[in-house]
């Protein structure tokens, strides 16, 4: 047997419908998912009866309640992971719920317990008069080697605006694990700002821009909701000829296609397989590669990170209206996107860069999220896996007015 890997588990996320008061329906997704993505008809039947219960326990004891079904692949295997999210009422003991024999009334009566078990991960988080977001994913049996214990450092999760069954919003991750030569390649520097590029462009009109992409008019570092959140933003430093760091760097990327429906959805799609594939190591190239692949689509609003844990910093360039931010449990430092539209129109990329909080998540949610969230929102949330902070968040700040996707990255640093 060969060495397992110890390194961060990146997952490729698909996600395939979202379910409102349909068990049958979610019953029988599950079950093509579980056979789509490769499980054993075992493995495929226990899916089925968590999903069941899942679902019937949000029917009859949730308000406003859906469930999402969605494929997981790392390059070795696949496997099903279950998202439930509702507005309430909560649960005052989680850890009594869980407890064999406390299926709540009108259930299949194999409880939560059960479902835990069932599961090789499962998570919740619940408040009273709040909601319950829990999440189980179900990975082939024996567990994959490159599996074991270990949890994807990046999650997220997208919803399409009402009435569609397709979104525009899409999320990718890779890694970089490019070890730059003794003396060719060194890390930025960290402490003092450098001088913008010779021939930096103005920025188009505040009138043009919203015309174009109906973007916020708030800058990125606008109060949220008292004269203390002003404190939250970034220092931003802008890096000129920024270079990789020596160490391994995780790559994250969030796109938002311009619109809805099947049009902004190829959009997205067509970045993630841009990005995928591509090999910039640095976030304004990565930008500029899935600029060139969007010609000819509708564009979009796109976001590329590089997190680098050995180096402590984060790499940034957004372009359009994603709302980028390093978040602690207490604080909010906002990350500068620039005006454009990626794939029609953008002024040569800009990357800067942040120091990584102790304790802290790279947070990125497209405009069908409010911006206008704190870290004092996600109470509770925050020690919890990231694809439950994702989900507690779109539940938070999400609209039902346009397609809507968020992606963390946490525990990495």
């Amino acid at each position: 047997m060969g060495p397992v890997n110890t390194g961060p588990l990146l997952v490729d996320c698909e996600d395939v419908a979202w379910f409102r008061d349909q068990p049958g329906a979610a019953r029988g997704a599950a079950a093509a998912l579980g056979r789509r993505t490769g499980l054993s008809e075992h493995r495929t039947a226990e899916l089925v009866l968590a999903v069941a219960e899942l679902v019937t326990n949000m029917t009859n004891h949730s308000v406003d309640a859906s469930l999402l079904l969605r494929a997981i692949r790392t390059r070795e295997v696949a496997g099903v992971e279950v998202v439930v999210v509702d507005h309430g009422p909560g649960m005052a003991d989680v850890a009594a719920s869980l407890l064999d024999g406390s299926s709540t009334s009108g259930t299949l009566g194999i409880g939560l317990g059960a479902v835990r078990r069932l599961a090789d991960v499962f998570d919740i988080h619940s408040r009273p008069g709040h909601g319950t977001v829990q999440l189980a994913r179900f990975w082939p049996r024996p567990l994959p080697r490159d599996v074991g214990d270990r949890e994807p450092a990046v999650s997220g999760v997208t919803r399409p605006i009402s009435g569609e069954r397709v979104c525009g919003d899409a999320w990718a991750t890779r890694l970089d694990l490019h070890r730059a030569d003794s003396g060719t390649e060194r890390a930025a520097p960290a402490a003092r700002p450098v001088a913008p590029p010779d021939r930096a462009p103005s920025p188009p009109s505040v009138t043009d821009w919203a015309a174009l992409t109906l973007a916020r008019t708030s800058s990125p570092g606008t109060p949220l909701r008292s004269p203390a959140a002003a404190g939250r933003s970034a220092r931003s430093v802008p890096v000129r000829a920024a270079v990789a760091g020596p160490g391994p760097g995780i790559m994250v990327m969030l796109c938002d296609g311009l619109g809805h429906g099947p049009m902004a959805a190829l959009a997205g799609q067509t970045a993630v397989q841009a990005f995928r594939t591509g090999t910039s190591r640095l976030p304004e190239q990565a930008v500029q590669e899935i600029h060139r692949a969007l010609r000819g689509t509708r564009g979009a609003a796109v976001a590329v990170a590089r997190i680098e844990p050995d180096g402590d910093r984060l790499l940034f360039c957004g372009v359009g209206n994603i709302t980028a931010a390093l978040v602690t449990a207490t604080s909010r430092s906002n990350l500068l996107s620039h005006p454009g539209i990626v794939g029609h129109q953008i002024h040569p990329p800009r990357t800067y860069e942040h120091r990584l909080p102790a304790h802290g998540a790279l947070i990125m949610h497209s405009d069908g999220l409010t911006e206008r969230w704190a870290p004092e929102d996600l109470s509770g949330l925050f020690s919890h896996r990231a694809g439950v902070l994702a989900t507690g968040l779109l539940r938070q700040a999400g609209t039902r007015r346009d397609d809507a996707g968020v992606v963390i990255a946490k525990e990495l640093w």
